[in-house]
C-alpha cells in the first residue's frame, strides 16, 4: 500500500552529499571520527538546497535513530526503553529467557550494559546531531533567507524533543545544544527542570519559523515539525519540569489552531496502522516510506520491522493458528497484557468501546472467533457431525493414514460456538502461552495491510511520535493543576467520548491517570508517568510473578500449581493462568529499587570515553 509522498522541506530527498562529523557524547564507535566528504566544508553549508539537504539528513536520521533502528539484537529501542519497565505489560515469549534484552528491563534486571537502554541512549544522540548541524551551519546570521531560517526552526524542535526525551529518561544527560568537535566531551547537565524548560524555550522561539498545519487533513503538515509539534513538545517538556501554567498554556495553541482532531470512534484503532498515516490526530510521525531508500537496508532502519515478529501473537503455540483473522504473519509473542490491566480496561470502558477492541482481545475471542481454514478431523471427533467426508483426489474417501478411520472436512465457521468451545482440535498447545494472561495485545499487532507485502515481517506504516489525544491528556492534567478544571473535564470527555463511553461529570488527577494509562496504553508514555507522580506499587515487584495462559483441553493443571480459571471456576471456563517466577527462582535480583530506577543509567561505553560523565546514582 502507497502511502502519501511528502514533498515539503522537511522530507523531500533532494541531490548533494552532506559532510558529516562527530557526536562524542554517544558510544566508542561514534567518537573522534575523522570528518567525511568530497566536499570542502566552506564550499558546502551555504544555499538554500544545502540547507534542505542538511535538514533532509536530520529528519532521515530521526527516523533511523529514534523510531526504527536495530542492531540486530535489540530492535525498535526507542520504543522498548520507554515502555518496557512499566506495569502493564510483560516482556513475554516463547518461554522465560526468550528475547531477555525486553525481560531484563520489565523485570529490572538490567545494568548500564543493557543493548535497549545502550542503542536508544546513543542513536538518540546521533540523531541529535544531525540536527545541531543544521543549526549550526545555517543558525544565526547565517539563516538570511525564509528556507533557511525554516530549516533552523525544523531541526531546533527535533533537537528539543530528543534532548526532552533524554532527560525525561536519564536524569542530567549532556545538554545537545551544539556540535561536539573531537576530542570535546560533555557533561552532566545542571539542573533537570532547566532542562527541560530548555527543551520548551527552544521549541517557542522557533515557533514564527514554522509552517502551521494546513488544516486536519493536511497530511503533509504532520510528517514535518510544524507550530503544532513545537507547542506540543513545548507543552510536554514544561508539564515534565512541573510548570503547569506555561505547559496548559503551550498545549492549548495546540488545541485552538483547530488543526488536530480525534479520529471517530469507529476509526479510532486506525491510528495505529497504516490506514491512519498522517490522519487528523497526528500531531508529529516521520513518513517511513517517503523517507526511506527504496532497498531492504533502507527500509530496516526507518520501520519498526522486528517489532512484528516480537509482538505478534505466537501463533505455534497454538492448535490452530489464529493470526491469519489479522495479519499474514506470526509472531514471538513477545508482549504480555498483565491481567489488572485487562480487568481495569474492560471495567472502565465496557466490552465494547471503540477503544478496546482496537487494544486487547479476550482469548475466547481468539481462539473462537478466528478465520480458519476448514480443517480435517477422523471419525468419531466431536466436531464429525458438522462436517462431509474428505476426499482425495480421485474421488475416493480420505481417511486417516494412522487409524484407517474415514476423515471429515469441517468449515469451522458452520459450528456453534458451544460446540467449539468443547473441542480440542482447536485451542491453545501444550506448551501454552508464556507471559500472557486471559486478553491478548491487539493495538500493537501488525496487520497484513501495514506489512510491504503479504507474510512479509517489514512493516511501512508510520512511527507515531505524538497523537492529539495524548495532547488533551496532557492538557488536561496541566489545566486541572491550573485551576481550569472546567477545561480539565472538557478535554477528558472528548477522550471518553471518542472511546465510546459516558462522559464524566467531573475530574480528578486519578481520572485524568486512569484515561492516559488506557488511552496512550504501549505508546512510551507510562513509565515517564509512573516516574514523574511517583506511582511505583505496581513495580516493585516486577518479576516477581509473570502468568502463564493454558488451555485445560490440551493441558490439564499439574500437582502443585494454584491455577486462576478465567471465569472463577474449573466448570466454568476453559482457559486458566499459572504464576510462573522463574526470575525469582534463579536468584535474580528483580523489583523496581528507590533511588537507583527512576533513572536509566548512562551506557557503560559512553561512561568509560567520557569522563565528564557522572554515572547515575546507585548504577
Amino acid at each position: 500500500m502507497k502511502k502519501n509522498i511528502v514533498k515539503t522541506t522537511g522530507v523531500a530527498f533532494l541531490s548533494g552529499l552532506l559532510a558529516v562529523g562527530t557526536f562524542t557524547s554517544c558510544s566508542e564507535d561514534l567518537l573522534e571520527v575523522p570528518q567525511k566528504g568530497v566536499v570542502a566544508e566552506g564550499d558546502y553549508y551555504i544555499t538554500d538546497a544545502d540547507a534542505q539537504a542538511a535538514l533532509i539528513a536530520a529528519y532521515d536520521h530521526f527516523a533511523q535513530d529514534i523510531t526504527g533502528f536495530n542492531d540486530g539484537a535489540t530492535y525498535c529501542p526507542f520504543r522498548f526503553v520507554f515502555n518496557l519497565c512499566s506495569d502493564d505489560i510483560y516482556a513475554a515469549g516463547e518461554f522465560f529467557g526468550d528475547n531477555d534484552f525486553a525481560g531484563e528491563m520489565n523485570e529490572f534486571r538490567y545494568d548500564s550494559g543493557s543493548a535497549v537502554i545502550t542503542n536508544s541512549y546513543n542513536r538518540m544522540c546521533m540523531a541529535a546531531y544531525y540536527a545541531s548541524t543544521v543549526i549550526n551551519y545555517f543558525g544565526g546570521e547565517k539563516a538570511n533567507t525564509p528556507v533557511k531560517k525554516q530549516c533552523v526552526a525544523e531541526a531546533r524542535v527535533l533537537r528539543a524533543y530528543i534532548q526532552m526525551m533524554l532527560t525525561i529518561g536519564w536524569g542530567n544527560p549532556p545538554m545537545l545544544d551544539h556540535v561536539y568537535k573531537p576530542g570535546e566531551y560533555p557533561t552532566n547537565c545542571a539542573d533537570h527542570n532547566a532542562a527541560l524548560e530548555w527543551c520548551a524555550q527552544e521549541c517557542l522561539d522557533a515557533v514564527n519559523d514554522l509552517p502551521e498545519r494546513d488544516g486536519k487533513n493536511d497530511k503533509n503538515g504532520a510528517a514535518v515539525v510544524t507550530q503544532g509539534f513545537a507547542y506540543a513538545v513545548a507543552g510536554k517538556a514544561y508539564l515534565f519540569a512541573g510548570k503547569n501554567a506555561d505547559a496548559a498554556s503551550a498545549l492549548k495553541k495546540v488545541i485552538d489552531s483547530e488543526n488536530y482532531d480525534l479520529v471517530p470512534g469507529e476509526r479510532y484503532g486506525e491510528n495505529f496502522h497504516i490506514e491512519g498515516d498522517l490522519n487528523e490526530e497526528k500531531i508529529f510521525e516521520p513518513n517511513i516510506e517517503a523517507c526511506a531508500l527504496d532497498t531492504w537496508n533502507g527500509y530496516i532502519q526507518k520501520s519498526t520491522w522486528m517489532e512484528a515478529n516480537i509482538w505478534n501473537w505466537r501463533s505455534d503455540h497454538f492448535v490452530l493458528n489464529p493470526s491469519s483473522m489479522y495479519s499474514s504473519i506470526d509472531g514471538w509473542g513477545g508482549l504480555g497484557v498483565p491481567q489488572w490491566i485487562a480487568d481495569e480496561f474492560v471495567a472502565h470502558d465496557g466490552a465494547d468501546s471503540y477503544r478496546l477492541k482496537a487494544t486487547i482481545i479476550n482469548i475466547n475471542d481468539v481462539v473462537f472467533k478466528s478465520k480458519y481454514q476448514p480443517i480435517e478431523v477422523v471419525e468419531g471427533d466431536e466436531l464429525q457431525s458438522y462436517g462431509t467426508p474428505a476426499k482425495n483426489e480421485d474421488g475416493t474417501n480420505k481417511t486417516d493414514k494412522a487409524s484407517g478411520k474415514q476423515l471429515y472436512t469441517v468449515d469451522l465457521s458452520t459450528v456453534p460456538e458451544d460446540a467449539l468451545k468443547t473441542s480440542d482440535d482447536l485451542g491453545i498447545g501444550e506448551k501454552g502461552l508464556y507471559g500472557q494472561s486471559f486478553y491478548l495485545a491487539l493495538k500493537p499487532v501488525a496487520k497484513s495491510t501495514d506489512l510491504r507485502s503479504p507474510g512479509d515481517n517489514l512493516r511501512l506504516n508510520n512511527f507515531t511520535i505524538m497523537r492529539y489525544a495524548e495532547v488533551l491528556l496532557m492538557y488536561a492534567e496541566a489545566a486541572l493543576a491550573n485551576g481550569q478544571t472546567t477545561e480539565a473535564l472538557n478535554a477528558v470527555n472528548q477522550i471518553r467520548t471518542r472511546a465510546g463511553i459516558a462522559p464524566l461529570a467531573s475530574v480528578t488527577l486519578e481520572d485524568i491517570k486512569a484515561e492516559k494509562r488506557i488511552e496512550l496504553w504501549l505508546e512510551g508514555n507510562r513509565w515517564a508517568d509512573l516516574v514523574r507522580w511517583k506511582d511505583f506499587d505496581g513495580v516493585k515487584n516486577a518479576g516477581q510473578h509473570v502468568s502463564q495462559l493454558y488451555d485445560k483441553l490440551l493441558r490439564a493443571p499439574k500437582a502443585g500449581e494454584n491455577p486462576t480459571w478465567e471465569n472463577g471456576s474449573e466448570a466454568n471456563s476453559r482457559f486458566y493462568l499459572v504464576d510462573s517466577h522463574v526470575a525469582k527462582d534463579n536468584g535474580a535480583n528483580i523489583g523496581f529499587k528507590e533511588g537507583k530506577h527512576e533513572l536509566f543509567p548512562f551506557p557503560t561505553n559512553t561512561v568509560s570515553v567520557n569522563p565528564n560523565i557522572k554515572q547515575n546514582p546507585n548504577w
